[in-house]
């Protein structure tokens, strides 16, 4: 990928202290961005404040995003700061109850639509006035292939990712004649301590043995492997960088080719 250079541009991302929220602004700072993140885990906002790597383009914020006046306060003091922005990342999901449906929480269902459809709603509206006082404005929304494709015993997670494609291409319709570009990104398995969380209830829900579980969601793709933090965040830097000022609406899988998800 050619290096880009975003000196001077404001990027939010959500849920961005840790994970892949975190991978995504540590290539944005080393683009040369300003970098506004948020997160509900305050030990890792402590990491971000205590760790000489950030620097002063890097700001962060305790925030719970399904909490609606929580996501207004913190667009409030990016206002205050920036006035503008130019990339919004809603990046910020959770993985959900495993298991079949019937014998799901209700309220564990709930609460996974509500953190990643809802969530995302709410930063979208506080950010577009805003992005509109930029030029080529840039916003990706984090979906899964679980959003193309359904995953058996994750249902709600992957209702959730097939909500995000359609909301992602509605608002890339309104947003045109604003040029505002709004795609999703798709990711596969993702190496990481979350992808091994779900590989353990994935095994406890099947009862199965966790390198059973690993080698089948490896022999999902054509690449029979997961894709890393640093594939998603290449992804991010094209769809805001000017080479993709035209792209918008578009679904974007970085997955090694999903050929299966059961």
């Amino acid at each position: 990928m050619v290096l880009k250079t975003f000196k001077g541009k404001k990027v939010v991302i959500s849920a961005g202290a840790s994970g892949l929220g975190l991978e995504i602004a540590k290539k944005f700072l080393s683009l040369g961005a300003y970098v506004y993140i948020c997160d509900i885990d305050t030990k890792y906002i402590n990491n971000i404040h205590k760790n000489s790597l950030y620097n002063k383009r890097l700001f962060c914020e305790h925030i719970n995003v399904a909490n609606e006046n929580e996501v207004i306060i913190f667009f409030k003091k990016i206002k205050k700061k920036f006035k503008s922005i130019d990339c919004l990342i809603n990046n910020v999901g959770i993985a959900g109850p495993t298991g079949l449906i019937e014998k799901m929480d209700s309220k564990e269902w709930s609460n996974t639509l509500h953190i990643n459809v809802v969530s995302h709603f709410y930063f979208l509206k506080q950010a577009i006035p805003l992005m509109k006082k930029s030029k080529n404005g840039s916003i990706i929304n984090l979906s899964s292939t679980a959003g193309i494709f359904g995953f058996p015993r994750r249902s709600p997670y992957a209702a959730s990712k097939w909500a995000i494609i359609g909301l992602t291409k509605t608002v890339a319709m309104e947003l045109g004649k604003y040029e505002i570009r709004v795609n999703a990104i798709c990711p596969g398995s993702v190496s990481g301590p979350r992808m091994e969380k779900v590989i353990e209830a994935m095994a406890k829900s099947t009862k199965n043995n966790k390198k059973i579980i690993r080698r089948n969601l490896e022999a999902m793709t054509s690449i029979k492997g997961f894709v890393t933090k640093s594939d998603i965040a290449n992804m991010c830097v094209f769809l805001m960088g000017k080479e993709s000022k035209n792209i918008t609406g578009q679904i974007f899988p970085v997955d090694g080719n999903t050929e299966r998800m059961s």
